[in-house]
């Protein structure tokens, strides 16, 4: 029987067939032995130092290989240890989103240790979505992929890993896109924090993918008693595939450079025009308040008090030069659209009804003695 929870999965194969029954991990490998053929895979999942103490011991496992794939968080490598091979591969997985400005998270990692043997190959999982389930049935049902041994289930690993980075790369320039539709849309509603926030995520990528350039040139270029010719042409596909992934990655970095650059001048641009409209308005208001500061200093003797229609004539007036002053200024292009009139308009009028209570009230005002 498996030794626990943290066993996804321990089989032997022979002939690239799986023989049935469930085993344990030392079942296992003495059922291998003894027939002097076929290999065993097993898969963990996020076992601890004293789970995985066992399998470590019966399968010779180096400790240092063990503490890393217990304690997770390394950078894709490739490490030679007594007639083992111990891999590490991180995991992405694109986290579904409505659209670029409205999400908070883009990709998700994960990490996948595999010890390799010449007669097994154990792999230690981090992270819920590697899909190593899907692709053990897969290759269950290609026996003649399981005959070259436990190396081709360490090709299948990192070929599902890499083709996963080439899907998560085309999400992403999908996101590009469309947040460059949106940079250059007008009155759109992305900032610079989306901006960083896809540098940021593709960052993530780029640190899954980048580092596991070298192990993967290491097993297509040296010789290996673990890794035969064959298997190694097929490891020579994965490197092209993940040369792919890391040009993608570069330009979307180089895209997305650009489109903060041209974000933040955006942002820059409408701040600027905020603050034309913000001062455009501030002279139109400036000719009534002006009028009240005049005429409510209440001397003795000031023009127009006494003429009977000085009221509205001086209301006129305000209105008139309001007229002027906007006319300059929206010529000039320092005012936003008409539609800002619908609202700012009807503001001014009500500033000027203020103004006229105002003048009405000081020229009702007796004279001081």
């Amino acid at each position: 029987m498996p030794d626990g929870a943290y066993v996804v999965d321990c089989a032997v194969y022979v002939d690239g067939k799986r023989l049935p029954g469930r085993w344990s991990h030392a079942e296992a490998i003495a059922e291998v032995r003894e027939r002097g053929t076929g290999f065993v895979w097993i898969g963990l999942h996020e076992p601890t130092a004293d789970e995985i103490e066992g399998v470590a011991e019966m399968y010779g496992l180096h400790e240092l290989a063990v503490e890393d794939a217990v304690h997770a968080h390394q950078r894709p490598k490739l490490e030679h240890y007594d007639g083992m091979l111990f891999m590490v591969l991180k995991t992405v997985h694109y986290v579904a989103h409505e659209a670029p400005d409205t999400a908070n998270e883009i990709v998700e990692t994960g990490e996948i240790m595999a010890f390799l043997g010449r007669d097994f190959i154990v792999n230690v999982r981090h992270g819920d979505h590697s899909r190593l389930h899907g692709l053990r049935k897969e290759l269950e049902a290609r026996p003649e992929r399981l005959q070259s041994g436990p190396a081709a289930v360490l090709h299948a690993i990192a070929d599902s890993v890499v083709d996963n980075y080439l899907a998560v790369s085309d999400s992403f320039e999908q996101d590009i896109e469309e947040s460059e539709s949106m940079v250059f849309a007008p009155d759109s509603p992305i900032g610079a924090e989306q901006m960083y926030l896809l540098k940021r995520e593709l960052l993530e990528l780029r640190r899954a993918a980048a580092p596991l350039t070298a192990p993967l040139r290491r097993l297509v270029e040296a010789d290996n008693p673990l890794v035969s010719p064959e298997v190694r042409s097929y490891f020579r596909d994965v490197d092209d595939h993940l040369t792919m992934v890391t040009e993608r990655v570069a330009r979307a970095d180089d895209l997305l450079n650009t489109l903060v650059d041209a974000t933040l001048a955006k942002i820059s641009l409408q701040q600027n025009n905020d603050m034309r409209k913000i001062t455009s308005w501030a002279a139109v208001i400036a000719v009534p308040t002006m009028a009240v500061g005049v005429y409510g200093m209440n001397f003795d003797f000031m023009p127009e008090l006494r003429w009977t229609y000085g009221y509205p004539i001086m209301l006129g007036v305000i209105l008139l030069v309001c007229m002027v002053v906007y006319r300059a200024l929206k010529r000039n292009r320092w005012l936003g659209s008409g539609r800002t009139v619908l609202w700012v308009v009807p503001l001014l009028v009500a500033w000027i009804v203020l103004i006229a209570v105002q003048i009405s009230l000081g020229i009702g005002r007796a004279p001081a003695p």
